[in-house]
């Protein structure tokens, strides 16, 4: 840290001020001070030698590192002052009782000592981790904003949190910008900040821009030791500390000792090769999410425990962090549930050694005050002590936590029909009599004649309810993999009959080819530059169950790899997986990919970064085939189903094309900052036809104005758009401009839709039979052509270059690029 005095001030009043920095540990003092005090006009009167002596003084003392002038010195002052000090030794800082502890700063110091407790970072200043924060900085309210950060200080967090990491955002302009906001408010900007991106370049636009010494988070080894060293290497520049995450190129670290491995490797790297201090060194050994019903995860936090003891004792100076919210996602929606899991982990990793941690500070209960029962059933599924501590935890959040009142569970479910049944297992996870059930509606051929028309019907009825409540967060994941586990079973049973069937129609119809006993063959992977598998592994367990083929390429898979793997697999679909950033350019590289090499497999984007926003606006118009965002494990079926059922696919398809061009115009009209062409841009960007190339327009039949009197009115019926209707009616729904209106399946408003629709049309066969009114038009067709932005018509056609124009119909050229929307879509298949 340097201190500098200058200006206002002679050297003679600065004399105070540099004793009283000379005994603060800071490493450099400057003093560049005026030529003595101003006089009543203004001036200077110091002489250069008089300067040069104050200072001289203060040098011989050992006060300071760097001199010079200021206001009133002049060249010859500058010469007096350079050979009064030209013997002096340096300034040396006294020894500090925080010298080999981390020391961070924002406008204050904030030391982290031998007596140091637990660290909050503040969490919400993240548009990933925080709706309401998100939706301001997508506003461009960042004043308001800033009352977010300002809370998370209020609420006990000592480091400030910082993330710009989404898709629709430019993070290096949103970052720059919020940590100069954050600046002007000395509340704020006294604690320090942590620069948090998965994009380096929104990192370093952090870094320019705050105050004091800052954290970065994060680097790792994903990308190998070179880059890894590229970025630590300027971040030592800047005086920052760093996080290093536990990946290295095979990918995230689970266990323990690959933890331990990866951090180790890393930090020799960076005290060894870059001499790096120690102090500023702080390791993220991954808190991975435990309690999802997957037998591999149940370690996952003793896993960073272990891995947090033996980096503390091991890794001499190095601090440990971690997110905390990832512990605790399987129980997204039950915060009670979550912030006890958080409360109780913390309270173990704390005396491990856990330094600090990304939490919200204000919602973290006191360990001795969590209500004993869910106090053990932390304490069991944190250490996995029971195996049943998953399923106890699930009953505690479904009955005591909601209002106290314990549910009793019986059988009456097992009243309803065969199809409620079913739909009823899977959403409770109730394996015992699914075989049962699958059987018995086997037995009705007169509704299921095929095995497979089960699968289609009730099983996956009973997959789009899972999906719905888990998204809407009345379930939670390890609920979900019951659910997938049911289905397996159910499937399982019918998967024999159905392959008799098919060596059936093979026997009947002579065919040799070979069938496939899946219902598709997905690949999934998680793109290249990210490591991340936690959650495409889920969807890779569920839509196995859901009988499908699914080829995981793995982490970091290139593009190549993907669409390799899927031409040779015979890929019905491909999903794409991520977590960071980066992450999304990359998957518009490979829709990009897809579309020039003519692939027309459906593309599913997932991962915690990915939105339906982000899909629609910088994904879809990439690639001319569908294009679905699917977040959740449990939609992933249902979309995958409806998907490669041809019945119902070119519907569902033309539905979420609707739905994603809505989201694409509401983003483009929501836009605050339009950007503008200059007039001649606009027309340089205009419509060109080269008719050498181009062919030529059909010549009309005639030319001039047509009557038309006595119209059809059963054939001006076709082609009414009843969208206006409805929307006078209130109705909200889907619908296309001719044909079945979609409302009609809608189960909120699909009911009252079909009855105003059905008086309608009463009412409109009256208006044709009776004739209530006419119908009459006119249209003019002429020749026409384009003169910079106006349209000339004539007579004739050999009258183009011939004559004058008979009208003028006079163009604006629009300057406005975002309301250009149809061009833009159209220009990106261009690049």
């Amino acid at each position: 840290m340097c201190i500098g005095l200058n200006c206002a001030l002679g050297a003679v009043e600065m004399r105070p001020f540099i004793e009283a920095i000379g005994k603060c540990t800071t490493s450099y003092v400057i003093c560049y001070p005026n030529a003595g005090l101003p006089n009543t006009f203004g001036g200077y009167d110091e002489t250069p030698e008089v300067t040069a002596k104050h200072i001289r003084d203060f040098a011989v003392d050992g006060l300071v590192n760097i001199v010079g002038g200021c206001c009133g010195t002049t060249p010859a002052h500058i010469r007096e002052i350079a050979e009064a000090v030209k013997h002096c030794k340096p300034r040396v800082p006294p020894s500090s009782v925080f010298e080999g502890h981390m020391q961070l700063s924002g406008l204050e110091p904030f030391r982290m000592g031998p007596y140091t407790n637990f660290v909050n970072i503040g969490e919400r200043c993240n548009v990933a981790g925080s709706r309401r924060f998100a939706k301001l900085i997508m506003a461009g309210s960042y004043e308001d904003a800033l009352t977010v950060a300002k809370a998370q200080v209020e609420m006990g967090a000592q480091i400030l949190d910082i993330n710009m990491d989404d898709g629709m955002l430019d993070g290096p302009r949103a970052m720059a910008r919020f940590c100069n906001y954050i600046a002007s408010e000395p509340d704020i900007a006294k604690v320090p900040l942590c620069i948090d991106s998965s994009n380096f370049d929104v990192i370093e636009a952090g870094l320019k821009c705050c105050q004091g010494k800052c954290i970065v988070n994060s680097i790792s080894l994903k990308e190998g030791e070179e880059d890894f060293l590229a970025k630590a290497r300027k971040i030592k520049q800047y005086g920052a500390a760093v996080v290093v995450m536990a990946f290295d190129e095979v990918g995230q670290a689970t266990d323990s000792k690959t933890k331990v491995s990866i951090c180790t490797r890393a930090y020799n790297l960076l005290v060894d090769k870059l001499k790096f201090n120690p102090n500023d060194i702080i390791f993220d050994p991954n808190i991975l999410t435990i309690g999802t019903g997957m037998e591999e995860h149940d370690k996952y936090a003793i896993h960073f425990l272990e891995a947090t003891k033996t980096i503390k004792d091991t890794l001499k100076g190095a601090k440990v962090s971690g997110g905390l919210s990832n512990l605790s996602f399987s129980f997204r929606g039950m915060d009670a549930i979550r912030e006890a899991m958080h409360s109780v982990f913390l309270y173990h990793a704390i005396k491990i050694g856990m330094d600090m941690g990304i939490v919200n500070a204000g919602n973290l209960p006191v360990y001795d005050d969590i209500e004993k029962e869910l106090l053990q059933l932390c304490e069991d599924i944190i250490w996995n002590k029971d195996p049943e501590a998953t399923e106890k935890l699930l009953k505690y959040a479904q009955t005591t936590a909601k209002g106290g009142k314990k549910v009793i569970q019986t059988d009456e479910w097992r009243n309803g029909s065969v199809e409620e049944r079913l739909e009823y297992a899977l959403v409770k996870g109730i394996e015992k009599y699914v075989v049962e059930d699958t059987e018995e509606a086997k037995a009705n051929k007169e509704k299921y004649p095929r095995p497979l028309h089960i699968i289609e019907g009730p099983l996956m009825n009973g997959m789009k309810v899972v999906g719905e409540l888990f998204g809407a967060g009345k379930m939670f994941l390890p609920q979900v993999i019951k659910s997938a586990r049911v289905m397996k079973k159910s499937v399982g049973y019918l998967i024999p009959f159905m392959e008799k069937e098919r060596e059936e129609i093979k026997a009947a119809t002579g065919s040799t080819a070979e069938d496939n006993p899946y219902q598709g063959t997905i690949v999934i992977a998680t793109v290249k530059g990210d490591v991340h598998d936690i959650g495409k592994n889920i969807v890779g367990v569920v839509l196995g169950c859901n009988n499908f083929r699914v080829i995981d390429l793995g982490v970091m898979t290139p593009c190549d790899k993907i669409l390799r793997a899927a031409i040779e697999n015979k890929a019905d679909i491909i999903g794409l997986s991520g977590l960071i950033t980066p992450s999304l350019d990359e998957m518009i590289f490979v829709a990009k990919e897809m579309e020039r090499l003519a692939i027309k497999l459906p593309l599913l984007i997932g991962g915690a970064t990915t939105s339906r926003t982000h899909t629609a606006v910088k994904i879809a118009p990439r690639y001319s085939a569908p294009v679905i965002h699917c977040l959740d494990a449990s939609k992933s079926v249902v979309v995958c189903s409806q998907l490669l059922d041809e019945t119902v696919r070119d519907e569902f398809v033309e539905e979420v094309a609707e739905e994603y061009e809505d989201i694409r115009q509401e983003h483009y009209d929501t836009l605050k900052e339009r950007r503008y062409l200059s007039l001649q841009q606009a027309r340089d960007k205009g419509f060109h036809i080269d008719w050498l190339t181009h062919p030529r327009p059909v010549k009309p039949k005639f030319f001039g104005t047509r009557v038309f009197k006595n119209y059809d009115l059963e054939k001006l019926s076709q082609y009414i758009d009843w969208k206006p209707f409805f929307d006078v009616w209130q109705l909200r729904g889907k619908y296309p401009n001719r044909g079945f209106p979609k409302i009609f399946n809608d189960k909120t408003v699909g009911e009252e839709a079909r009855k105003v629709y059905e008086d309608a049309q009463k009412l409109l066969q009256v208006l044709i039979r009776q004739r209530k009114f006419d119908a009459r038009g006119i249209l003019g067709i002429w020749p026409a052509q384009s003169v910079q932005d106006d349209i000339l018509l004539y007579s004739e056609e050999h009258d183009l270059h011939s004559s004058e124009p008979i009208a003028t119909f006079y163009g604006l050229r629009q300057q406005v690029i975002y309301i250009l929307y149809s061009v833009w879509r159209k220009s990106l298949k261009m690049f």
